[in-house]
């Protein structure tokens, strides 16, 4: 097929093609999108001729590839070096509670930490229950790298009736070195979840940039659980000390020089006995009143003795009892604030006037 100007013609050798817009000789000049190709007669054909065979021209297609996208190296996750300390090499595990604003303490939620500080990894969980409820309620579970204060979860206000109880458990160990091995840990606290609701129980703490709640886990190797009394222990230790109060009692000798330098009695519980657990605070209250009372029975035969009873500023429960003492069974004797600058607001001051008995008069 003879090709004229006016065709559209596709190549045969080559991709593309276009109309032809003047033939010179056996030279054609092909428009190729605004511009003018020169192309060999014989290397076109027209759009829709034939062979000789009568079979169509298959212009030949361009193979259009999509382009290789070369994927960029990503650098892998660097692992920074565990770096250890002197004393790592002893556990010191810590749970700590940081109020979300200490201003409104009724509104706050707590968030909860678990600091450790040794130079081991622990892989740890941690469980609450309230303390009539048998089952276990699973808070965090995972591995916490030495030396870090990992973040457990926050807690909301109506979590607090299934914290009575807290469970941590867990085990540590060294990765690529050799290490001392360590016990399996497992405490169980024992919380009172009125401590959330009053400011002054949220305590500064070493790990901590803000006032806590904190409990040792673990201190030097050591686990610093709380033992939980029954109630027959309970009693056992409170009758124990009040037979010892008697016994202090009978001991007094009459004839003991006057003193006059002032006698402090910290009354709060921490400074009377060691251990708390299993004791509600009309125990506590008990205790505190009957190291008051031994006190007083001690001095009263020291006119002008003067003596600072330390009970804390706290809600005023200790002050109140305190003053009921004072009024019924220790009348007579001279009662103030202790002094401001020394001992701040919670300090009642007594100052012995006359000795004084409680037997009624016979009728």
């Amino acid at each position: 097929m003879q090709i004229k100007i006016g065709d559209t013609v596709r190549y045969l050798n080559a991709v593309g093609g276009g109309k032809v817009v003047k033939i010179v000789g056996d030279i054609a000049y092909v428009d190729e999108d605004g511009f003018e190709t020169p192309v060999l007669m014989r290397e076109c054909v027209a759009v829709g001729a034939v062979t000789k065979n009568n079979n169509p021209i298959k212009t030949p297609k361009q193979e259009t590839k999509a382009p290789k996208i070369q994927k960029e190296d990503t650098p892998a996750p660097t692992t920074l070096p565990i770096v250890e300390t002197r004393r790592g090499d002893k556990l010191n595990v810590v749970l700590g509670f940081e109020a979300s604003d200490l201003k409104t303490i009724s509104q706050a939620t707590f968030d909860g930490y678990i600091v450790n500080d040794s130079n081991y990894f622990i892989y740890i969980s941690v469980a609450t229950r309230a303390a009539e409820a048998s089952e276990w309620t699973p808070r965090y579970d995972g591995l916490i790298e030495p030396n870090i204060q990992e973040f457990i979860g926050e807690f909301m206000r109506e979590d607090l009736p299934s914290m009575d109880r807290i469970k941590v458990q867990f085990i540590a160990f060294k990765r690529d070195k050799g290490f001392e091995s360590k016990n399996p840990c497992s405490v169980e606290l024992k919380v009172d979840t009125t401590k959330f609701a009053k400011l002054h129980c949220f305590r500064p703490n070493p790990y901590f940039d803000v006032p806590v709640i904190a409990f040792d886990i673990v201190s030097d190797d050591k686990t610093a659980a709380e033992p939980s009394l029954d109630k027959a222990t309970v009693s056992a230790i409170i009758s124990q000390h009040k037979t010892t109060v008697q016994k202090d009692k009978t001991h007094v000798k009459k004839e003991e020089p006057k003193r006059k330098d002032i006698i402090e009695v910290d009354l709060h519980i921490d400074e009377l006995i060691d251990n708390t657990a299993g004791l509600s605070s009309a125990d506590m209250l008990n205790l505190q009143i009957d190291q008051f009372c031994k006190v007083m029975d001690e001095n009263l035969r020291h006119i002008g003795q003067k003596i600072v009873f330390i009970h804390g500023k706290g809600e005023g429960v200790l002050r109140q009892a305190l003053m009921k003492e004072l009024t019924h069974r220790y009348k007579g004797h001279d009662v103030q604030d202790a002094s401001f600058r020394e001992y701040g607001f919670g300090a009642t001051q007594v100052t012995i006037r006359s000795v004084v008995t409680n037997k009624k008069p016979k009728k």
